[in-house]
C-alpha cells in the first residue's frame, strides 16, 4: 500500500505536523516571545510591515501560514515579505539559489475515502469526509535569482499621518456600535457593543486603534456577523481561546494597515500556553478564525483604500 494509500501513515503525518506548528508557538512564548508581534523595525528584521503574499499571484497567505512566514522573515532577516514555491520561481524566469532552505507551510482540505463512499452507501447515510494536512514548501523572493525587477520590489509602508483616520473610517463604516469612554476596554456580546476608553488615557495614542481593532475582531463574532462562540467566562479555556482569535485578528489587522501590532493582552499568555499544550491544532484554528475576522473588518474599507484580500494558500484548503 502506498503512502498516499495508508490512512494510519497519514493520520500520523496530520499530528505530526500539528505538532511541529504548536510545538513551535509554544516554544516562543515561553521564551516571552509573542509570533504575531514582531519587532518590526529592529536590525533584526529588515522586512516592511506587511502580510506575507505569494509573488506569483499577489494573494496573501492566511491563518497559520501568516505566523510561520512572519517568524520565517524575523529569524533569517529577509528584506521582503514575498513568497514563490520552486515552480513558480522558475515559470517567472528566475530560480531559487543553490543551497537555499525553504519554509514550510500548510494546506488543509477534505476527501471522502472510497471504503466510506461504500459503507455510506450500504447503509443508506451520508459518506462522512476526512480532514487532510499537507505541508509544501516556499521560498522569499530574497532566496531567488532571475526574477522579474519588479518581484523583489516592496511598496513603502504608509505615512504615519495616514494610518489613524483609516482606523477611525473603519470603525465608521462597520456600523458596530461603538462607544468611547470609560477606564476599560471591552466587547459585551449580549448587547453587541463595543466600549473603548477615549485615546488621551492611553500613553502612546496609537494604542487606541490596536485596542480597537482587538475588539472589533471580538465584534466580529456575533452571531449577525460570523457567528463564533462567544459564551465562554473569563479564565476559561474557551474565553481564552477567543482572546487568542481576537489578539490574531488584531495582529493582522494592524499589519494591513501599517500599524506594528502589540500584545494588548500579554496576561493570557499563560491561558494561552494551556490551550495549545492541550490542543495542537488550536493555534491552526485560532489563526484560520482571525484570518475570517480581519477579512470581514477589513472589508469595509473603502475599495480606494483597502488592502488585498487576505484568503489563499490557507490553513482553509484554497490555493494560491
Amino acid at each position: 500500500m502506498s503512502r498516499l494509500q495508508d490512512p494510519v501513515r497519514a493520520g500520523e503525518d496530520r499530528a505530526n505536523l500539528y505538532d511541529e506548528i504548536t510545538d513551535k508557538i509554544i516554544a516562543e512564548l515561553e521564551a516571552g516571545r509573542v509570533p504575531w508581534v514582531q519587532p518590526w523595525g529592529t536590525a533584526a528584521a529588515k522586512a516592511p510591515l506587511a502580510m506575507p503574499k505569494n509573488a506569483s499571484t499577489s494573494r496573501q497567505y492566511s491563518g497559520v501560514n501568516i505566523l510561520i512566514l512572519w517568524g520565517a522573515v524575523i529569524e533569517r532577516g529577509f528584506a521582503g515579505q514575498s513568497w514563490l514555491t520552486f515552480r513558480q520561481a522558475l515559470s517567472m524566469g528566475g530560480h531559487v539559489r543553490k543551497g537555499e532552505r525553504g519554509t514550510t507551510v500548510v494546506y488543509a482540505d477534505r476527501f471522502v475515502p472510497n471504503d466510506e463512499k461504500r459503507r455510506a452507501a450500504e447503509a443508506g447515510e451520508e459518506a462522512q469526509a476526512i480532514p487532510f494536512l499537507k505541508r509544501f514548501t516556499v521560498f522569499n523572493t530574497d532566496q531567488c535569482d532571475g526574477l522579474p525587477a519588479d518581484i523583489a520590489t516592496v511598496a513603502p509602508p504608509p505615512l504615519p499621518g495616514m494610518i489613524e483616520p483609516r482606523v477611525e473610517a473603519l470603525i465608521k463604516a462597520t456600523g458596530i456600535d461603538f462607544c468611547i469612554g470609560g477606564n476599560h476596554a471591552f466587547y459585551m456580546p449580549a448587547k453587541d457593543y463595543i466600549q473603548v476608553p477615549p485615546p488621551a488615557a492611553y500613553f502612546e495614542p496609537i494604542n487606541w486603534h490596536r485596542t480597537a481593532l482587538h475588539e472589533l475582531g471580538h465584534a466580529s463574532g456575533h452571531r449577525s456577523r460570523l457567528d463564533r462562540d462567544l459564551s465562554g467566562t473569563h479564565g476559561s479555556k474557551k474565553y481564552a481561546f477567543e482572546e487568542l482569535i481576537a489578539e490574531l485578528c488584531a495582529a493582522f489587522s494592524c499589519a494591513s494597515l501599517g500599524i506594528v501590532p502589540t500584545v494588548r493582552h500579554a496576561d493570557y499568555i499563560g491561558s494561552w500556553l494551556e490551550v495549545l499544550r492541550e490542543d495542537n491544532r488550536a493555534i491552526v484554528r485560532a489563526a484560520s478564525q482571525a484570518t475570517k475576522a480581519a477579512d470581514f473588518i477589513l472589508g469595509f474599507l473603502p475599495d480606494a483604500q483597502a488592502p488585498a484580500a487576505i484568503p489563499t494558500y490557507t490553513i482553509e484548503g484554497r490555493a494560491a
